[in-house]
């Protein structure tokens, strides 16, 4: 008495394939495309990034997604074909709510970036300010624990923002010229 193998395994397979296949093709015929595949303006090709937080956590992320899209970042403004300014990279807590000895509870994260970008001479995006909030309770008796909370929310912040400023600016390329 052997057991014998379970050879339905790959008559079952062809039918999910063709199925996939066929949804991939209906999603990818729609225009749906994954986030951070959008395409960046091309006069970005080689961009100074300016900043007065250059070891933020926003920066660090913002960075890392605009070498992710395929842009050169230069180290000298003279170098580039657009600027991105940080004007703002500021990040904070305040407390939501107390206990009755008066001890917080709970508190709210926030991440604030004002940016804004220059092309040729041409001011391709004016100021913008971007804010991301999050709470989290606090426990007195896990200390270390809500600094991890808090220190990966702030990161969770930070990328978040570079992804809305990357969305920002991927819509330059998908919007038709004036006139």
């Amino acid at each position: 008495m052997g057991i014998k193998p379970f050879r339905g395994w790959s008559r079952s397979r062809a039918p999910r394939s063709v199925l996939l296949a066929v949804v991939f093709g209906l999603v990818g015929g729609c225009g749906f495309q994954l986030a951070g595949s959008g395409r960046l303006p091309a006069a970005m090709q080689a961009t100074y990034l300016d900043s007065t937080e250059p070891r933020s956590e926003f920066y660090s992320s913002l960075s890392e997604a605009l070498r992710h899209s395929g842009l050169e970042l230069v180290d000298s403004r003279g170098d580039a074909d657009a600027r991105l300014v940080i004007s703002e990279d500021s990040t904070g807590q305040r407390v939501l709510s107390v206990t009755a000895r008066n001890i917080p509870r709970e508190y709210e994260i926030f991440y604030s970036v004002t940016f804004s970008l220059e092309a040729q001479g041409e001011a391709l995006i004016q100021p913008e300010v971007l804010v991301a909030r999050r709470n989290y309770t606090y426990d007195e008796t896990e200390v270390l624990g809500k600094e991890r909370e808090e220190s990966l929310l702030r990161r969770a912040l930070a990328d978040d923002l570079a992804r809305q400023v990357m969305r920002r600016i991927e819509a330059l390329s998908r919007t038709p010229p004036p006139g």
